[in-house]
């Protein structure tokens, strides 16, 4: 998140001088200071909380002299003997760092826990360089941890960690260092960073600027900078690769496994930043407690509400998680939910429950690409027999068509969550840009949920070739449609013109279609938000050769 008006984590300035006002209000609990939060409705929430914790401001020095900017709260009133639970809260990625979770404060203090929220370094006023939860920022947290445990009353047997983006990956590299860590709740949290750098061979750069713009460049560290460059410039060799790697949670899934840390995950459907697979990945993989709920829009979308101060499903679910494993009472007394929780798209109101991933997902029908009929641009997307020996020239200009990932990173899935998905014109598209498969209208409504592949043969007239894929709900009667899923794929051939069949995944999705609408599967070959590996101007071909006929597996059932 960030505060400059062209950044996709924008904070406005009215939620600046709320958290200006609830600053001021913890530091100085005077009747003036709490009285000006009635103008948010919060002074009530803030003089309850003056009488039951103290809040302060602090340094962390750290061993290499380094100051890590903190604030601490601590109950009032223990009993001589008594101990309390705590939360230590890494920042996210936002210039204000860890003030962003001030709104959180009350609910942790009235649940009785010692709440010690930090600033990475290198991040807000915290001093020294930026690392991206590399192996001095797990230092960093256990030094936290150490100063933590030194204050009278906290049991340094019940310490968890609670972070959003950046704090939930810091929160996770953490607990898997440190035995002390009991339990983990991280929101927008990532599994395999070069996952989400890198997916089937394409650089993900408007979000990896993104993030390099809110890091500041100028803060980050010698080797971080040095990584910057070579994606930029598509050296992806093993040392990006390692750098991804241990900033991973993923790469430490042993010890989470030994220690049965307790973790729960959110992400989002239309998440834009880090891999939707590589979570659902990370959690399928843990076999200690877990949790994992997926929501309507993109990252940060669900819980920014809570770190507010407000009701959202990612903060209730980790104020239940952590009193469930610490003995708080933060939350609202209800036990926690095991398993996989989910919204569909764009119903805000859905709440679905499940086991875990495998019972999650529904079975995948497979559904054929075919070659267009005589005098047809588009073609069936359809069950039954292969269809082989057709094939589609696309037009690669550097140009993209109507259809993308997102307009805005993250603003676009802020949208869908206020019900207003982006409409895109599929009538509209270019059809030299774009090849497109449509299905016939469902007689009934229909749910696509869990995870999708697809296949096709890609032949360029280069040696090297991106495309990327879109599954749409259609309206038949406007060509409009609402997006559901996306992939990009690049290969990289040998020679010119070299035939290469690929298969490859599409991010899982929970969405239902109404009735008579239509699945729409679009592949062109530029998209804003990828890097574009073609040669431009050239030509993309798409075939369907025998053996290798193409495919797309939707899992898809009907609703209830």
């Amino acid at each position: 998140m960030d505060s400059s008006p062209d950044s996709p984590f924008t904070l406005n300035a009215d939620d600046l001088a709320r958290l200006e006002g609830i600053r001021e209000a913890l530091l100085d609990p005077s009747p003036r200071r709490i009285g000006r939060l009635d103008q948010w409705g919060l002074a009530d929430t803030y003089e309850t909380y003056a009488e039951v914790a103290a809040y302060r401001e602090l340094s962390i020095a750290m061993a290499d002299g380094t100051m890590l900017d903190a604030a601490l709260s601590v109950p009032r009133n223990l009993a001589p003997g008594q101990t309390c639970p705590a939360v230590v809260l890494p920042a996210p990625l936002i210039n204000i760092g860890h003030r962003a979770y001030l709104g959180m404060f009350p609910r942790w203090a009235l649940g009785g826990y010692a709440v010690l929220a930090y600033s990475q370094r290198g991040l807000a006023a915290s001093g020294g360089e930026i690392h991206v939860a590399g192996p001095q920022d797990v230092a960093d947290a256990t030094e936290v941890i150490d100063a933590l445990v030194q204050i009278d009353g906290v049991d340094p047997e019940r310490i968890g960690f609670f972070g959003s983006s950046y704090g939930a990956g810091t929160s996770l590299l953490a607990a898997a260092k440190d035995r002390r860590v009991k339990v983990v709740a991280g929101t927008s949290a990532w599994g395999d960073l070069f996952a989400s750098l890198y997916e089937n061979g394409t650089r993900h750069l408007k979000a990896f600027e993104a993030l390099v713009q809110l890091f500041g460049e100028e803060r980050c560290s010698k080797e971080f900078r040095r990584v910057i460059e070579k994606i930029r410039n598509n050296a992806i060799d093993d040392e990006v690769r390692d750098f991804a790697a241990v900033r991973s949670p993923r790469t430490h899934l042993d010890a989470y496994n030994d220690n049965a840390t307790p973790i729960l995950l959110t992400t989002a459907w239309h998440e834009t930043i880090f891999s939707v697979p590589a979570v659902v990945d990370l959690f399928s993989s843990l076999t200690g407690p877990k949790s994992l709920l997926v929501q309507v829009g993109d990252h940060g979308n669900g819980e920014l509400p809570g770190l507010a101060g407000l009701l959202s499903k990612p903060t209730e679910t980790a104020y239940r998680w952590l009193d469930h494993h610490l003995g708080g009472s933060a939350g609202d007394g209800r036990e926690p939910r095991f398993g996989v929780r989910s919204e569909y798209m764009h119903n805000l109101l859905s709440d679905l429950f499940h086991e875990d991933w495998a019972s999650y997902a529904l079975p995948s029908k497979r559904f054929h690409l075919a070659g267009p009929a005589a005098g047809q641009g588009d073609a069936q997307l359809a069950e039954g027999a292969p269809q082989s020996g057709w094939s589609r020239s696309l037009k690669a200009t550097g140009r993209d068509t109507a259809v993308v990932v997102a307009p805005k990173l993250v603003q676009t899935g802020l949208a869908e969550r206020m019900g207003l998905p982006h409409v895109y014109k599929t009538a509209e598209v270019d059809r030299d840009l774009a090849a497109i498969w449509t299905t016939e209208p469902f007689p009934q409504p229909v749910r696509v949920q869990g995870g999708l592949e697809v296949r096709v043969t890609v032949k360029p007239r280069a040696m090297d070739a991106t495309i990327v894929a879109y599954l749409l709900d259609c309206d038949p009667a406007t060509g409009k449609g609402h997006i559901i899923t996306h992939a990009p794929c690049t290969v990289t051939n040998q020679q010119a013109g070299q035939a290469t069949t690929v298969t490859f995944a599409l991010q899982p999705a929970h969405y239902v279609l109404a009735r008579g609408r239509r699945l729409q599967l679009v592949i062109g070959t530029h998209d804003p938000f990828f890097s574009d590996a073609n040669s431009t101007p050239t030509t993309v071909e798409i075939t369907s050769p025998e053996g290798a006929e193409s495919y797309l597996d939707i899992p898809l059932g009907t609703v209830d």
